[in-house]
């Protein structure tokens, strides 16, 4: 028992150790070294190597290797995975599991083709264990082992020496890490002065940008523009001598627009063709130009430059103005002091600026096009606002002769209607005068006698019925055929029993139906009073019975409509339904189009569905759909709020 306590503590102090060792060396051979000599106190560790793995070239060095037997291989070098040799520890590293073999064990291996390879002397008991980081990454392997059969690990051995690599372990990935760390901060610092000297000229680039970017919104004249743009570049690059020039594809010519120039002065044809200059070879390449005096005579003797205009320059830059990938024109900048020539660097610098610039000018000139665009639009939509008045003022009256023509037609219905019950109250009050002037002149002769008083009394009477009946026929027309007038041209709102005014509106559409075989089915709540436009109601269902009558049973015997009519949530529902011919899908697509008609050349205006269409989602702020199949009728489905009397 006491030897177990005196071994613990051993453990902790080398568990101490360990973290001591790691923060108080840096040399990895060192630390292996002290790690060693603490794992000697505990247990028999003659023979003892620690081999690193490098996952990247798939290969171990071996660090550390303390050998009884056999020479230890050069700690610097690396021995690749598929060399031979070193089995034992090479399998530890790829399987990230501990291996533990005695002599006997070792013996039997041999046949494995895995473990074959081994060199090295035969020991009496190896173990190995893998050494992992905390994402199960390995690092490579520990090992220890005995030659002499006396020094055979226990269990206890083996649960320690697996305790001591963990700890290994954690070290091992620290010393990877201050050493990463040490040379990320070494490639850092070098490349500090370089970032800090690209930062200042990227802070330079960068306020140059903005700056060009706003001169395309404070600026409204072109050679304003292009004056501040000089500033702005000869604030990066040495540009005393710079010039602008527009390149006009359709004449294939290049007009100078702001020239400054040290020795040169701004020439007089500000506008000439397309030549073997300089500025055309920019032009004719496509690509920015970087050009020395000994590429200057270069392109001379190749002819691809013939004339140089000006004085001679020592370093001169030229690169294209783009816009939507096509030349706009040419950005100049020359030096002619041999002291200050261009780079690569200068050259790369403008074309990135002069993109910007390009964007600049496009914009700029953008802004003119817009206001020429928009003093134009000005104008057209002045022109199509008038012609929108008169369209809507055009509209509105053809709207307003279609209810006229709408309330005519029933007018000459109505009329015809009134004509026969007045014209039998005219026949029986002919009838009754004359009977009533033969009676008097009986009487007036003394030959009136019982049964002539009779008779005439019984004709009275039948006249009367007559007249009567006829009348109150004429009367309900006339009432029916007022209220529905009346509503049909206002769009006044008055509280109305629905039902009853259905009524209304199928009795002023009788001269419509007469003779028809159509029956029309109306179910509606008999006491539901409405606050709404009775006049909407009354053109909603005069156009549907009538389109009803003229389209959908023109070649029909017999029809039947039906008019449904519920309330509910604040929402009132209209079904209206036929059984007539119906619509294909494409006309049932231009139903409530205006002027859209099947009747066209026949008398039908189309002007019917639109009307209804445009009263229930204007006026009473409704839904209105329609469905339909060839032979199969129309279907009308309205919904629209409305508010109880």
């Amino acid at each position: 028992m006491e030897h177990r306590l005196k071994r613990l503590e051993a453990v902790q102090t080398m568990v101490l150790d360990i973290g001591r060792l790691s923060s108080r060396t840096s040399d990895i051979r060192e630390f292996i070294q002290g790690i060693h000599l603490a794992l000697s106190r505990i247990m028999y560790a003659a023979n003892f190597y620690i081999a690193l793995y490098n996952n990247e070239e798939q290969a171990v060095q071996f660090v550390y290797f303390v050998d009884e037997v056999d020479e230890a291989p050069n700690p610097q070098e690396q021995f690749k995975l598929d060399e031979p040799g070193y089995a034992f520890t090479k399998w530890v590293i790829l399987n990230k599991k501990e291996m533990i073999i005695t002599a006997e064990e070792d013996e039997k291996l041999v046949e494995s083709p895995e473990l074959s390879a081994v060199t090295g002397t035969r020991s009496e008991h190896w173990m190995g264990y893998p050494l992992l980081d905390h994402q199960k990454d390995c690092l490579g392997a520990m090992v220890i082992q005995s030659y002499d059969a006396q020094y055979l690990y226990t269990d206890e051995d083996q649960a320690l020496f697996e305790l001591i690599a963990g700890h290994v372990s954690n070290a091992l990935q620290q010393f990877q890490s201050v050493d990463r760390l040490e040379r990320a901060v070494s490639e850092r610092t070098a490349l500090l002065k370089h970032e800090i000297s690209e930062r200042k000229r990227s802070e330079q680039i960068q306020k140059a940008l903005y700056s060009i970017a706003e001169l395309s919104f404070s600026v409204e004249d072109a050679d304003e523009l292009y004056a501040n743009i000089h500033g702005i570049v000869d604030g990066l690059i040495t540009a005393k001598n710079f010039m602008v020039a527009l390149y006009h594809d359709d004449t294939e010519e290049i007009s100078v627009q702001y020239f400054v120039d040290e020795i040169d002065e701004l020439p007089a044809m500000h506008r000439f063709p397309l030549g073997m200059g300089m500025t055309s070879f920019v032009i004719h390449s496509g690509k920015a130009q970087l050009i020395d005096q000994d590429r200057l005579k270069n392109l001379i003797s190749s002819g691809e430059i013939k004339q140089v205009l000006g004085a001679t320059t020592q370093s001169w830059i030229g690169v294209p103005i783009l816009i939507n990938d096509k030349i706009y024109g040419v950005i100049i900048v020359q030096s002619y002091d041999a002291q200050n020539r261009y780079t690569d660097h200068d050259l790369e610098l403008l074309v990135f600026v002069a993109s910007h610039i390009a964007v600049a000018i496009d914009r700029l000139n953008s802004e003119k096009n817009l206001h020429l665009a928009k003093a134009n639009l000005e104008q057209q939509n002045t022109a199509l606002n008038s012609a929108l008045h008169a369209l809507r003022e055009a509209q509105s009256e053809l709207v307003r002769k279609e209810k006229l023509a709408s309330l005519g037609g029933l007018v000459a219905g109505v009329a015809h209607e009134i004509n026969t019950p007045l014209g039998i109250c005219v026949t029986a009050t002919t009838h009754l005068i004359e009977e009533l002037k033969l009676t008097r002149r009986d009487i007036e002769a003394g030959r009136f006698a019982d049964v002539q008083r009779d008779q005439f009394l019984e004709i009275v009477d039948q006249s009367l019925r007559i007249l009567n009946a006829n009348t109150k026929r004429a009367a309900s027309l006339v009432r029916s055929f007022k209220q529905v007038a009346v509503d049909q041209t206002s769009d006044e709102k008055r509280p109305f029993v629905l039902a009853a005014y259905l009524d209304e509106i199928l009795i002023s559409l009788q001269p419509k139906l007469k003779g028809k075989p159509i029956k029309v089915q109306v179910d509606c709540p008999s006491q539901l009073r409405i606050l709404s436009h009775p006049g909407v109601f009354s053109q909603i269902i005069t156009n549907f019975v009538v389109n009803s009558i003229n389209h959908g049973f023109e070649h029909t015997s017999e029809g039947h409509i039906s008019i449904q009519i519920r309330h509910e949530n604040d929402f009132l529902h209209l079904d209206y339904q036929d059984d007539g011919r119906g619509m294909n899908e494409e006309e049932l697509e231009k139903l409530f189009d205006p002027f859209f008609t099947t009747k066209r050349g026949q008398g039908g205006s189309g002007l019917g569905a639109h009307i209804v269409f445009n009263l229930v989602t204007g006026l009473l702020s409704g839904q209105i759909r329609a469905t339909s199949e060839v032979g199969r009728g129309l279907h009308y489905q309205i919904r629209f709020p409305v508010t109880l009397a």
